[in-house]
């Protein structure tokens, strides 16, 4: 036996023209199916408007039927005295529904009897995707109905089946009010199958009306931008499928940042890309270009940060708007001095480098750093360049090949300060020691880039990319044919350590996020694609 299962997502991007539709009604001994039974089943199977089958029986509740109920249905327990049983109706009706959407009038009342026998009986529950007709009476025709139940709504819409409180009767009613429903659902732009479930819980508000704009937009990858009455760009998305991601802004998001921003909508542009990795790609570069407003989170910061060594007799970690390609240990670009910040005192946690930033010799005695010994500084002239070229080495060594000689000293604090109760101190440096390893783990990443030069590599869906030095230069999908490899597109420029700009910094990490993902071949590149021998030690915690 067949039993329902929930389609993919792809399905429910269908035509509603192609969707198979069962709608059907149950009538029951009372209102829970905690202590009351079925008593009939009714189903009518449909697709593109024509009924394909009809499944209807009575159903022994094994108890007896409530007065009340056989005054409503006309159903006595003389007439479901020898009808089969829910357990032997049940499999039947869960082959004839098959995947089909379920339609009712308040439809989660049946469903919840169907579900409660498929947990008694030890059988899947139905598929959630469910289309309740009060719900969308609810959402189309309030203001024309006065009353929204069954038998008013078959009245309005001229049902030739008048609903009697019998199962059968009361699904081909239901059937009429749905199309219906449906017809007027069409003059607002439900067209799909996802439309129609998510109508529901479009929220009145005055951008509804703008629904209008997202006509045309197609169910591919791609990008979106909105823009406002004068055409300036206010919020660029990226998106599986443009149409239903765009449309979800206008059912039923109730931030207040999303309704700010559909206030000021007038037009919508979009841009179908081939891969999911172009369509976030794309994003990325119009963010930078265009500054949207209503990016927050995404937008670029007002300035990047670097943390490098300085070139001095006693190096120290500075934080800077533009590394020099020849500094030392560079790390970044950061979305600003904070969180350059936390890396700089992740690593004074771990080596005690230099802090003070007079020149050497000039004070009398020690800095506080130094007094304190958690850091060595030339201030007061008795440092000897061997002893702290020793730290700036292993901070060097620490940042471009061995990343334990920076991370294990944190490990060694966090379980001292943990020890001491001193828990709070400890998960602060807990978080310097991730934002470390995560500054650690993306240069790793972008000098591989940097050094493989072109790279080609192909998903398992069929789809691929290729790759310059970081930065996307072509993709196709498995309906499209892939370029022929070219020669490398960018000559080796000063092959800085640390990529120039923030934007390159976030494209890199996004093709190295897709490239390691587990699903993507490397088919060729300039050069080996090879990451350090030694890993960033506990990065497998850290969400890089």
């Amino acid at each position: 036996m067949s039993v329902p299962l929930q389609r993919s997502f792809d399905d429910l991007g269908a035509p509603l023209f192609e969707v198979p539709f069962c709608v059907l009604d149950l009538e029951t001994t009372g209102g829970s199916p905690a202590d009351c039974a079925i008593t009939e089943i009714g189903a009518i199977r449909y697709r593109g408007g024509d009924a394909e089958g009809t499944f209807h029986t009575l159903v022994n509740p094994d108890r007896e039927i409530p007065a009340f109920i056989t005054v409503l249905t006309g159903i006595t327990h003389a007439m479901v005295v020898e009808a089969p049983r829910i357990e032997e109706v049940l499999p039947s009706l869960l082959e004839f529904i098959g995947d089909a959407v379920i339609v009712g009038h308040n439809v989660r009342f049946d469903l919840g009897f169907l579900n409660a026998a498929c947990d008694r009986l030890g059988y899947p529950r139905l598929p959630r995707r469910s289309v309740d007709t009060l719900a969308l009476a609810r959402r189309l025709v309030r203001d024309e109905v006065r009353r929204l139940d069954l038998g008013s709504l078959a009245a309005y819409f001229g049902s030739p089946v008048k609903p009697v409180h019998r199962a059968l009767e009361d699904a081909r009613a239901t059937a009429h009010v749905l199309w219906s429903l449906m017809e007027r659902a069409g003059t607002i732009g439900v067209t799909h199958l996802d439309d129609l479930l998510t109508l529901p819980t479009a929220r009145g508000s005055p951008a509804y009306r703008k629904l209008a704009l997202c006509d045309g937009l197609p169910r591919r990858p791609g990008v979106y931008l909105f823009k406002d009455r004068t055409g300036t760009v206010i919020y660029v998305g990226k998106a599986k499928d443009l149409r239903s991601r765009v449309r979800s802004y206008f059912y039923g998001d109730e931030r207040r940042s999303v309704a700010a921003m559909l206030r000021e909508l007038a037009e919508i542009e979009h841009r179908v890309c081939e891969t999911e990795l172009e369509a976030e790609i794309a994003e990325l570069r119009l963010i930078q270009a265009h500054r949207p407003r209503h990016n927050r989170r995404s937008r670029p910061g007002a300035a990047a940060h670097w943390v490098v060594l300085t070139d001095e007799r006693f190096p120290r970690l500075s934080m800077v708007r533009r590394p020099r390609p020849e500094a030392g240990a560079a790390l970044g670009p950061f979305r600003g001095m904070r969180p350059a910040r936390r890396v700089v005192e992740a690593i004074w946690d771990a080596l005690p480098v230099r802090r003070c930033t007079g020149p050497p010799g000039r004070r009398s005695a020690p800095c506080a750093f130094a007094q304190l010994g958690v850091a060595m500084c030339p201030c007061d002239g008795t440092l000897e360049e061997p002893a702290y070229r020793a730290v700036v080495e292993r901070l060097v060594a620490g940042v471009e090949a061995e990343p334990e000689l920076l991370l294990d000293p944190l490990d060694r604090k966090i379980t001292e300060l943990a020890s001491r109760s001193r828990f709070e101190e400890a998960a602060w440096v807990r978080d310097r020691r991730r934002a470390l390893a995560t500054a650690l783990e993306r240069r790793r990443a972008w000098e591989a880039l940097r050094d493989a030069g072109l790279v080609c590599a192909i998903a398992d869906d069929g789809s691929g990319a290729l790759v310059e030095e970081g930065r996307l230069v072509a993709s196709w999908s498995d309906r499209t044919r892939p370029p022929l490899l070219p020669a490398r597109l960018v000559e080796p420029g000063h092959r800085s350590p640390v990529p120039e700009s923030l934007a390159d910094a976030e494209e890199a990490h996004l093709v190295w996020r897709w490239l390691t993902s587990g699903t993507v071949r490397l088919v060729e590149a300039s050069a080996p694609l090879v990451m350090p021998v030694r890993p960033v030690p506990g990065l497998e915690r850290i969400a890089v």
